[in-house]
């Protein structure tokens, strides 16, 4: 993740304390210390045999450099992976097919949506889509403009988007700052909310973020996954 320059820092929290939302109260998660997102993929292409792997958003390997595959493929436009794109320029290119897409691009609600809708056109037909950074703990954590290093973004409020979309199955894992899961099967419980996505603050996220993101442990994952 890039650096932050210290006075655009201090500038965009001023904006955003005054302008966008001020609210002190922060969550406390439950997020499992030994079993993180190399795990929960590794979890995955094992139980299903899953052999084709697309990660959107490589920074320097972290991730990449763990998934024991050798039909994967990284996006990223500045460094790891092994694709030099924007994940836009990917896809209005791509042609092939994955078993499981991992997205942890630009952490922005917009990018993140776009990034979702553009994986499902890629995604094999019993594929899953994973999500990462949904679970903000603060509202500097999900703040755009972004004023801290530690930064999930607003990437949430991809998830309780398209949660409301009848063709895909949403959940969020409690782990490794919450990992959104995605299948493209009939939508079996259905969000609705009173107000548009875009007008959602993080008040309404640490009142509702379990009925949102419709978060289950673990354990629960892996007995539905």
């Amino acid at each position: 993740m890039e650096k932050l320059n210290k006075i655009e820092k201090i500038i965009n929290k001023i904006y955003y304390l005054f302008f966008v939302e001020n609210f002190k109260h922060k969550l406390k998660y439950n997020f499992p210390k030994d079993f993180d997102r190399v795990d929960l993929i590794n979890y995955l292409i094992n139980k299903h045999n899953y052999t084709d792997y697309l990660e959107i958003g490589c920074d320097k390997d972290q991730l990449f450099s763990k998934i024991n595959l050798k039909n994967k493929v990284g996006v990223d436009p500045v460094s790891g992976g092994n694709v030099r794109e924007t994940s836009d320029e990917f896809f209005l290119k791509n042609s092939k097919k994955f078993d499981i897409i991992f997205i942890d691009g630009l952490h922005v609600y917009k990018q993140v949506k776009k990034d979702i809708i553009n994986s499902i056109k890629f995604l094999k037909e019993k594929g899953i889509i994973l999500v990462h950074d949904c679970m903000p703990d603060s509202i500097g954590k999900q703040a755009v403009p972004r004023y801290k290093m530690q930064w999930n973004g607003d990437v949430w409020k991809a998830i309780v988007d398209l949660r409301q979309n009848t063709d895909l199955d949403i959940f969020t894992c409690e782990i490794d700052q919450g990992i959104g899961i995605i299948k493209k099967n009939k939508n079996t419980s259905i969000l609705k909310i009173d107000k548009p996505v875009n007008e959602l603050k993080f008040k309404d996220y640490y009142k509702n973020y379990k009925l949102y993101l419709r978060v289950i442990t673990l354990d629960q994952f892996k007995n539905m996954f």
